[in-house]
């Protein structure tokens, strides 16, 4: 095996809190440790200067000590969950599932966030020179120009973000789904029709897709974030927390979906009836109705249909179920 890309990586730097914890062939596991929890990188070595890697996070925030090892190009996509990244002037942006990264890895260390506590998608990488020679031997046919695609995208000193597409979601899919028998052969093959499509690809048609936010509007949402989920048998209302925050009510609903996916009330209503549904396991001689009051609800059919919206069931039938298994 050539371990020159794995080389250069290391060289370059993956961070103190990221420890290699298996390796076999041309496959290494990685491993991140963060005090809100672990994360899982399987890297593997497709050609000599390509790499893909499949990302499993389940933490809430980490720090990225990630140092760029001269990556002509990176592609990430997200397959499920949520991650959070700050670019080079402040503003902040979220890939969802479906979304597509490329970029160089200029801004790529600092704190990173998780906003559900769990991520789960791909990294395609393709390290300065040798990668353009290995694509030129493996398809010589196909006219792909990994400078070209970099300056396409403007990704000299930023990332360019692609909201779901078909074409590359169809790529991602079947990427995720390789045979293993035949994998880094089938590896080849699609990196190879993904570049084709970034080759094809107009940049206008995406430019506008994504949001960015400045930092501060984002730390104040999580702030509310935490209290909304903290004092759980308190109901706020938009308003009060747009006073008390200093945050506009259309801002403070805009930034928070873009945060957190879904809206503030619908978000709270489901945080506060997956907390009941804790509570009528573990708390069995708590009464449903003394549930209710612990999460703000004095009207206990109230509870009871928000509790049946969300869990497709009554806080009876919930707690029945429960206890016959």
């Amino acid at each position: 095996m050539n371990d020159d890309l794995f080389e250069r990586l290391d060289s370059a730097g993956f961070g103190s809190n990221v420890h290699q914890i298996a390796a076999e062939g041309e496959c290494r596991v990685l491993r991140l440790d963060d005090e809100t929890g672990e994360a899982f990188m399987t890297m593997y070595q497709v050609f000599e200067g390509v790499y893909l890697m499949y990302n499993d996070f389940h933490l809430s925030r980490c720090v990225s000590e990630y140092q760029n090892a001269d990556t002509v190009l990176c592609i990430d996509h997200c397959r499920e969950g949520r991650i959070e990244h700050e670019n080079g002037i402040g503003g902040r942006y979220y890939m969802e599932a479906g979304d597509l990264r490329l970029d160089r890895r200029v801004h790529h260390d600092g704190m990173v966030e998780l906003p559900l506590s769990h991520y789960h998608g791909m990294t395609i990488g393709f390290m300065e020179g040798t990668a353009a020679e290995s694509l030129k031997r493996g398809f010589p046919w196909a006219d792909i120009d990994l400078e070209r695609i970099s300056e396409k995208f403007s990704l000299n000193d930023r990332e360019f973000l692609i909201r779901a597409d078909e074409g590359f979601g169809r790529v991602f899919s079947q990427l995720y789904h390789a045979p293993k028998a035949v994998r880094k052969d089938y590896f080849k093959l699609k990196i190879c029709e993904l570049l084709l499509l970034l080759e094809a690809a107009d940049p206008e048609r995406y430019s506008e897709q994504h949001r960015y936010f400045p930092a501060r509007q984002t730390d104040r949402i999580k702030e509310i974030h935490d209290l909304v989920t903290t004092e759980l048998e308190r109901s706020f209302t938009v308003e009060e927390l747009s006073e008390r925050f200093g945050l506009p009510p259309a801002t403070l609903r805009k930034v928070f979906k873009a945060v957190y996916v879904s809206p503030i009330y619908q978000y709270c209503k489901s945080y506060k009836m997956k907390a009941a549904a804790s509570m009528l396991i573990s708390e069995k001689d708590m009464t449903i109705a003394r549930i209710a009051q612990r999460l703000g609800y004095d009207n206990a059919s109230k509870f009871s249909a928000a509790f049946r919206d969300v869990m497709g069931v009554t806080p009876q039938n919930y707690r029945s179920r429960q206890e016959e298994q």
